[in-house]
């Protein structure tokens, strides 16, 4: 990994964490197509998976109170299960395709995010939640990505924002390591190659993220810092997408 390299990892890092602690989610939305540009499929999923890892256990003594548990055990539990069959399903592709994947993975969530807002559905059915859980899970295995399959749920449901971007941290640690550890296990050379001060840079960024999305967090709304992750991953994802496809027809 080259310096340049390691320095945009980090400055892309510091936009996630930043996003992450706004919204909630937008961590793997905002780094994942990028990260996977720069270091191919399958190591770029991973190092997303364990830095969303950590991103979310640094927000996550800040947002306990506002938890929702029973929601939470509902999620993880079915997304480990669509973790393991993602982590299964990764290892069978090209880079090029899981580039594809990616992108076409964030873009379809998110738009079917957005189009489907009913009031008809709430949260307390419990077959929908374990849709998602198992949807988000995969995803998250597959392209590094599990946020659009809850966020959709949420939109869908009317989560109140506070209790979902509570419930989402440590929902995302469980289907992070769930995700990186079924990767690991299936390919244990897997894991990304970086210098020390790398890893270093890389918690100071998240550190440094989080501190900003908190000051943020005071000037705009929770409307707008959603907007603004979805934007960011279709473009995101958009490149990642053409770049995968250009890719296979090469």
């Amino acid at each position: 990994m080259t310096l340049g390299l390691a320095l945009l990892i980090v400055g892309v890092t510091v936009v996630g964490a930043a996003a992450q602690r706004m919204a909630g989610l937008g961590f793997a939305l905002l780094v994942s197509p990028l990260m996977t540009l720069m270091l191919g499929g399958h190591t770029g999923v991973l190092l997303v998976n364990i830095l969303g890892v950590v991103s979310s256990l640094l927000i996550l003594p800040r947002v306990w109170r506002s938890i929702d548990w029973s929601m939470f055990r509902w999620l993880a539990s079915f997304a480990v299960l669509g973790a393991v069959g993602g982590a299964w399903l990764a290892g069978q592709f090209s880079p090029d395709l899981m580039g594809v994947a990616v992108g076409a993975t964030v873009l379809v969530a998110l738009g079917l995010s957005v189009v489907f807002t009913s009031e008809r559905f709430s949260t307390e059915p419990r077959a929908p939640r374990a849709v998602a859980g198992l949807l988000s899970g995969l995803t998250n295995a597959l392209a590094g990505v599990g946020g659009p399959a809850v966020s959709a749920y949420a939109v869908l449901t009317r989560w109140p924002q506070v209790s979902f971007a509570a419930t989402l941290q440590p929902y995302f640690v469980v289907t992070g390591v769930a995700a990186a550890a079924a990767k690991l296990a299936l390919d244990p050379t897997g894991f990304p190659e970086a210098a020390w001060w790398f890893w270093i840079a890389i918690l100071a960024a998240i550190l440094v993220g989080i501190a900003l999305g908190e000051r943020l967090l005071r000037l705009v709304s929770a409307t707008q810092v959603r907007r603004f992750v979805v934007l960011m991953a279709c473009a995101g994802a958009a490149a990642t997408l053409i770049r995968g496809l250009i890719g296979l027809l090469s």
